[in-house]
């Protein structure tokens, strides 16, 4: 089991912070045997395609350029221009192997390590100049692998290559029975199978590298248990400072709350332990609607910004309560405290008037269920 610098042992998967890291330091997994596969079978392939082709043009660019005259050779101005069209030519000639080429390059790593672009991975690192650590490569689990994989790959190939060889050995002997313009297409051709059935037995060799260097760079980014906590705290926040942050909203959603007080039409206190602003518009609001509520000290701050904007307090214990367990802010009350509440809105609406002499009514409805906490508050969300 793979352990840490600690000991402790790196039992958890990496999380999806740990592999974002990882790729931003240009840490993906990538096999060399599936892009040497690659690379190989498109350059075998094209050769098998158009290798008799791209034989007779660089041929016959070579033959074209032992033609100079010998006026032209001893002329200054025209070797250099001469020149340069052959090697414009050698190109042109070369082009699409070196473009297909070019694209497998590219394809081989982003099978199995996707796009990927760090310039964390392009920053020079001057520890890895260290001697010491170059040797233990050698001694490593990872170097042994390798050099399996490399014995392997030699006695695989020359094997296959042998067995290709020995299959076509009569084809070479008679190469030297053809003209020199066949012979040559024709060993062109032999060796680009030849090339191209020894590419191909590198497919095993890929098949069996890419699982590995899956597993092996899933190994490298598990963490331990305390690596997961600590990553967990990091991103979630310590319990304090998220505390902190609970309080501030607390205290953000209790100013926005007091900033509504003043739009209320009445307070209903307990009198002294609670507090609900109360607000009914006609017409705007189909029943009314709490604004805002609190206990204890936000009780009393309450009752002062109430004092301080004149709005009417009225006492009535079992509706502050009520309303305090069965409303959330912004709600309309419940129909269960539909009479309670109208009966005081009357009061208050009377109190605005001169020629009224109103009385607090005493008798109001408050369901014996909206009184208790619990009850109050099951009754709520049934509503």
């Amino acid at each position: 089991m793979a352990e840490n610098e600690n000991g402790q042992e790196k039992t958890e998967e990496p999380t999806g912070k740990r592999i974002r890291e990882s790729r931003e330091k240009g840490q993906v997994p990538s096999s060399k045997e599936l892009n040497t596969f690659i690379v190989l079978i498109v350059a075998s392939s094209f050769m098998v395609l158009f290798g008799s082709h791209l034989g007779m043009e660089i041929a016959n660019q070579f033959a074209d350029g032992l033609t100079l005259e010998r006026e032209q050779l001893f002329n200054s101005a025209i070797v250099p221009v001469y020149f340069g069209r052959q090697v414009t030519d050698a190109l042109l000639n070369l082009a699409p192997l070196l473009t297909l080429l070019t694209v497998a390059a590219v394809v081989g790593p982003l099978i199995i390590g996707g796009g990927n672009f760090s310039g964390q991975a392009m920053a020079p690192k001057f520890n890895k100049l260290n001697p010491i650590k170059g040797a233990k490569k050698f001694v490593s689990t990872t170097g042994l692998i390798e050099l399996v994989k490399s014995l392997g790959k030699v006695i695989l190939i020359g094997g296959v290559a042998a067995s290709v060889l020995s299959g076509i050995v009569d084809e070479i002997l008679m190469l030297g029975e053809e003209s020199v313009k066949q012979g040559i297409m024709h060993a062109g051709h032999l060796a680009a199978w030849v090339f191209l059935m020894v590419s191909a037995v590198l497919l095993l060799i890929a098949l069996i590298d890419v699982p590995f260097q899956l597993w092996n760079h899933n190994k490298q980014l598990k963490m331990t248990l305390q690596e997961v906590k600590d990553e967990h705290k990091e991103t979630e926040g310590k319990p304090e400072v998220k505390g902190r942050i609970r309080q501030m909203q607390m205290e953000m959603a209790q100013r926005r709350m007091m900033a509504e007080v003043p739009k209320a039409d009445v307070v209903i206190t307990n009198p002294t332990h609670f507090a609900v602003a109360i607000a009914y518009k006609p017409g705007a609001m189909g029943a009314p609607r709490l604004l805002a509520k609190g206990i204890d000290e936000v009780a009393l701050k309450i009752r002062e910004l109430a004092e301080e904007h004149k709005i009417v307090a009225v006492e009535a214990p079992k509706v502050a309560r009520a309303i305090y367990f069965t409303t959330d802010l912004n709600q309309e009350i419940p129909g269960g405290l539909f009479v309670a509440v109208a009966r005081i809105l009357a009061y208050v609406y009377q109190l605005k008037r001169p020629d009224m002499q109103p009385v607090m009514p005493r008798d109001l409805p408050v369901p014996e269920e909206f009184l208790d906490r619990v009850s109050a508050r099951r009754a709520h969300q049934a509503n």
